[in-house]
């Protein structure tokens, strides 16, 4: 009977800090979640859907490394990352992607053009890559052949 008595409070010692733990990190994500979704909130004006359908307890972590992307420590000038990721999401393709980077494009003062020539850059990337992947050509040699061709354009820039 003390064996028994002794093997569930093992037992317990093992199960409680466990809960505790559990609560804790449950409570802490509620937390993180909203803070983050408070400061969502406070950027846009509005919790928009594309954060309401991420899941709760990755939130807070989304919305850090959104901020982080966006900051104004970014080597990238805003205008240029968003017409980076429109040339990508031109790509992709994505509706949702096309429409919020070409707005926020404008409003970081792209021109038409500079949307225009992000798209095509996006387009001949993929037209080559299409090339090299689908004809299969050794990407060791590529590289070789493409290293002796910035040689020879940086001599003739000299």
């Amino acid at each position: 009977m003390k064996s028994l008595i002794k093997k569930e409070s093992i037992k317990l010692l093992l199960i409680v800090p466990l809960m505790l733990i559990s609560l804790t990190i449950n409570a802490q994500d509620i937390s993180s979640y909203e803070k983050a979704k408070a400061e969502i909130e406070e950027e846009f004006g509005m919790f928009p859907e594309m954060f309401e359908v991420f899941p709760d307890h990755a939130l807070a972590g989304a919305w850090e490394n959104f901020k982080m992307l966006n900051s104004p420590e970014s080597k990238i000038p805003p205008k240029y990352r968003e017409l980076l990721q429109l040339a990508v999401a031109s790509q992709i393709p994505c509706n949702y992607c096309i429409y919020y980077h070409t707005a926020a494009a404008k409003a970081h003062g792209a021109t038409d053009e500079e949307i225009q020539e992000a798209v095509a850059q996006g387009a001949q990337t993929r037209h080559w890559s299409m090339i090299l992947q689908g004809n299969q050509v050794d990407f060791e040699e590529f590289k070789d052949e493409f290293n002796a061709m910035m040689k020879h354009m940086a001599s003739k820039s000299k």
